[in-house]
């Protein structure tokens, strides 16, 4: 499956989950700061989530058998092997990657319109030490953006007035910062629909944040309301702006005016989203030997092999019993990073694995006879038969040791090695 598409799925689910937390829990609270802070950090979240993942396999008791070695880490190119990509697949990816290309253009040009329109208005109306432009002709009573407030001609004095109070809020608030972030994050995230969602409930809080506001400087709820009634017939006129009479959020407005205050008790409701990332994250690691997109799936880890049966006769008499530890352990020409290159060089992806998406970790246990020779090489932990027979290949290739010595005397002695076999 497409990268960009796998990483849009999870991108949309990690948003969901958030956006069904504060739906269904904090949304109703008085606490705008709160909510705000949470619709920002869940929508990066969203963002860097996706690339973290929680690799989950069966336990394996593996016996500690001589020297362990480092984990070797083998990749593969999933889309540059045998290039098994049907045309009805490629159509289908192509067909998704130019309608997002276009939305994203489509999005873009109209965040950078609504930004150059607004510079334009600012450097044809402002006035010197202040930050009120006044205009005419736009439908909409009045809006803060780029810090400054705007305001129409048509109102009277005492409306731009209450107005003004209002959108100084927003500017006071730095809601424009979190206008850019989210309308930035719905321009590559457009087919998201949970975006959208976040971005009505972002500006529904800023509007509560800056009501509140006004309402403390002694404004009685009755006369504001009256005011924003006035002017709910109107739109707003920049999607990047906080606009006093966005008719989508009059009818919350009123409700959330007039709302008890939330306790700071209430604060614990954002405990519930640790385990909604928890059980979000397991959701997609434990699912990996299901479904086998490429960038971030395993197969299921078969279970570990039985011990290998005794080793047969040689030249009439059974080989000796390897040690798991000795006076002086076997030594690799170059040391064990030399080991662990060779290992690495020597190795190659098999390419029906790749084709499969197969992954996952061979761990290879093996003797340095006294000779320095390898022997005895079998498999402790299984993935697949041909990742298997791949990591025998290399260790019975390995060359000569230093042989390990026990008491004055070279012995054969066991070694392991892990090689995680993982696709781009």
């Amino acid at each position: 499956m497409n990268i960009l598409l796998i990483y849009m799925i999870k991108a949309s689910i990690y948003l969901g989950a958030f956006y069904i937390v504060y739906s269904l829990l904090l949304s109703k609270d008085t606490l705008y700061s709160r909510n705000r802070t949470f619709i920002l950090l869940s929508v990066l979240a969203a963002l860097v989530l996706p690339f973290v993942t929680i690799y989950i396999s069966k336990s394996v008791n593996i016996p500690f058998f001589g020297k362990t070695l480092s984990e070797v880490l083998i990749t593969g190119n999933s889309s540059g092997v045998n290039g098994t990509v049907s045309s009805g697949d490629w159509n289908a990816i192509r067909i998704f990657l130019t309608i997002y290309i276009a939305g994203v253009i489509l999005f873009g040009c109209k965040l950078m319109f609504d930004l150059l329109e607004l510079v334009i208005l600012i450097a044809g109306k402002k006035k010197k030490g202040s930050n009120i432009i006044r205009f005419h002709g736009l439908n909409t009573s009045g809006f803060s953006a780029l810090g400054f407030v705007f305001i129409s001609t048509r109102l009277s004095s005492e409306e731009s007035e209450e107005i003004i109070k209002h959108e100084q809020n927003h500017i006071d608030h730095y809601h424009f910062f979190d206008i850019i972030f989210i309308e930035t994050v719905k321009v590559i995230q457009w087919l998201n629909p949970f975006i959208h969602l976040f971005n009505r409930s972002l500006r529904a809080v800023h509007e509560y944040q800056a009501d509140e506001g006004c309402l403390r400087t002694g404004v009685t709820v009755v006369s504001y309301q009256s005011l924003i009634m006035n002017q709910v017939f109107k739109s707003k006129a920049f999607t990047i702006s906080n606009s006093f009479s966005n008719p989508t959020l009059i009818k919350k407005r009123m409700i959330m005016m007039t709302k008890k205050r939330s306790g700071m008790m209430a604060n614990l409701k954002l405990l519930m989203v640790l385990p909604v990332i928890a059980i979000v994250m397991v959701a997609f690691s434990s699912c990996k030997g299901k479904t086998k997109p490429a960038e971030s799936t395993t197969v299921e880890i078969a279970p570990p092999l039985p011990p290998p049966p005794p080793p047969p006769p040689v030249n009439g008499a059974d080989k000796p019993a390897p040690f798991e530890v000795v006076d002086v352990m076997p030594v690799f020409p170059g040391g064990d990073a030399g080991l662990l290159k060779y290992i690495g060089d020597s190795t190659k992806y098999p390419k029906n694995a790749v084709a499969k998406n197969i992954q996952g970790k061979v761990i290879v246990r093996f003797t340095v006879e006294a000779d320095g020779s390898i022997d005895r090489a079998s498999i402790v932990k299984s993935v697949d038969p041909e990742l298997d027979a791949e990591a025998i290949r290399v260790i019975n290739s390995l060359p000569a040791f230093k042989p390990g010595i026990k008491d004055g005397k070279t012995v054969p002695v066991w070694y392991a090695v892990p090689i995680t076999y993982t696709l781009k």
